[in-house]
């Protein structure tokens, strides 16, 4: 492995023997029909779906082709954005927590930037969350609660403070996992606790917005997204997340507390982050857990709850769901399955990659299996069709960065190094 002040781009004998090699490939290489930027976690709707087409519908033996592999990102289970031909992603180097911006068609290091101390933990230093890029500037959340405003253009902080200290609040047993939201003019992430359970910040400052009131559980490690909850009428914008206790909503507004639904919480880690689409709000956690889905239904600032159902065998640890055409896909327990939305019945269960991650594009499954196995399969529920797989080198710790699929290039984090595939279609 090379290790240098920065992150630089290397060869491996036989994928990309020379750069004329490489750009060769690179300018060879078809664009897809229609490709779409990843500019925070789970891709543009925070959903871990891409709209993007003209991907390639089955991989070579040995997988799609590699445009190029870097190592020295450090520690950390976070993946990438991407956007305007720039990739971000959080690493470590020397104790410390840093962001990386990357030239998107090589991984070379256009800035990279300190935020303070790496969270050290028994399972993986480093940071686990994906920066999140709106504007002119990136959003960044380390393990240990430092969350920074760093400007595009020269990587400069223009502003940074540490949610735990600020909102009196204790990092929880594995540190902070969550992605910040950015909502509006707000960026909004959840301390926990009676100190603000979940925060809405001021984008250009900083400075507290609001607080979540009649809210005190702790953190989970689930990331927040923002959803319009609509039944006929005018929509009610809310803020949905997972905390230690429960799957929760609050209205966007001012945080006032929307719903507490404990049921699909455990008390060890709550990772998932949640699928809210039809009426329907859905939470997913393990350890002997399950998943379930809570009707919400909306009457001007009024909502009401009830679960809808509720099934045990829905366990997923911390790969994530996605939602296409009324059914979830995700690894429950150590299979992938299909599982009904409205009912919650399991449709099929396949073993595929083992128990993983995954994303949605082009009618596909980019899944990574957390023992280093990568796949793709057809996203439908007549059962697993499997579309090629390939082996991801083990670097000493588990496969847990999301894949993430944008303009063409299937990204994978493998905890100090990052790959990128081509999976445009030949």
């Amino acid at each position: 492995m090379r290790r240098q002040d920065t992150v630089t781009p290397i060869s491996r004998p036989g994928v990309l023997t020379a750069v004329g090699l490489f750009l060769l490939a690179l300018s060879a290489t078809p664009q897809p029909a229609v490709a779409e930027d990843w500019p925070q976690w789970r891709g543009p709707g925070r959903d871990g779906v891409s709209t993007e087409t003209g991907l390639a519908d089955r991989w070579p033996a040995g997988g799609p082709p590699l445009l190029w592999r870097i190592d020295g990102l450090g520690e950390g289970y976070g993946t990438v954005a991407v956007v305007e031909g720039s990739l971000y992603v959080q690493g470590t180097r020397g104790g410390r927590s840093l962001v990386f911006t990357l030239d998107a068609s090589d991984g070379s290091v256009r800035w990279e930037r300190e935020l303070g101390s790496r969270l050290r933990d028994s399972r993986g230093n480093g940071p686990r969350g994906t920066p999140t890029v709106a504007g002119d500037s990136l959003y960044a959340l380390t393990g240990v609660g430092d969350l920074a405003r760093i400007r595009l253009s020269d990587g400069n902080v223009a502003w940074q403070r540490n949610i735990l200290r600020d909102f009196g609040q204790r990092n929880i047993s594995w540190g902070i996992s969550e992605s910040p939201l950015i909502e509006g003019d707000w960026v909004i992430v959840m301390p926990g606790g009676d100190g603000g359970a979940i925060a809405a910040l001021d984008r250009e400052t900083g400075a507290t917005v609001w607080t979540s009131s009649g809210l005190t559980d702790r953190a989970g490690y689930s990331s927040l997204i923002a959803v319009d909850l609509e039944d006929g009428g005018e929509p009610l914008r809310a803020i949905v997340g997972f905390t230690a206790r429960a799957g929760v909503g609050v209205r966007a507004s001012d945080g006032e507390l929307l719903w507490h639904y404990r049921e699909p919480a455990n008390r060890t880690a709550n990772a998932a982050t949640p699928i809210c689409a039809d009426g329907l709000a859905f939470y997913t956690s393990d350890y002997g857990t399950g998943g379930g889905a809570l009707r919400v239904r909306v009457a001007g600032d009024n909502v009401s709850t009830g679960q809808a159902w509720f099934q045990s065998r829905l366990r997923n640890h911390h790969g994530g769901v996605v939602l296409h055409e009324g059914h979830l896909y995700g690894f429950f327990g150590s299979a992938l399955a299909c599982v009904d939305f409205e009912t919650g019945e399991t449709v099929w269960r396949d073993r595929s990659v083992g128990k993983g991650s995954l994303t949605l594009a082009d009618g596909k499954l980019f899944l990574l299996g957390e023992r280093h196995l990568a796949g793709l399969a057809e996203v439908t529920p007549d059962g697993y069709v499997e579309l090629g797989r390939f082996d991801v080198d083990n670097r000493g710790r588990p496969s847990w960065a999301h894949p993430v699929v944008s303009n063409g290039v299937l990204y994978i984090r493998n905890w100090d190094e990052l790959l990128a595939y081509d999976v445009s279609s030949p």
